[in-house]
């Protein structure tokens, strides 16, 4: 906890039986930005697709850890939201 608020992680979603790792194709949000649950954050590319991926909680964006183009393992920590509690 921090004063307050609550730090979650977000992680690289698992979007498919067979997905391994996905890329960021844009975030649709940037670090400071308040976000509210169901709110799309970034999109994924797949083998199969390009997806949006929701905010799992309202928050603020407080960190992004991948970037654009990154490809990254599926439930790897790829950014932080802040919650207030």
């Amino acid at each position: 906890m921090d004063g307050g608020y609550f730090t979650r992680t977000v992680t690289m979603p698992k979007l498919g039986e067979t997905m391994t790792k996905g890329k960021i194709v844009k975030w649709l949000k940037k670090e400071g930005e308040a976000v509210k649950e169901g709110e799309p954050l970034f999109e994924v590319e797949t083998e199969k697709a390009v997806f949006e991926v929701t905010a799992p909680i309202d928050g603020t964006i407080s960190k992004i850890v991948a970037l654009e183009g990154d490809d990254v393992p599926v439930e790897r920590v790829i950014a932080f939201i802040k919650e207030l509690r």
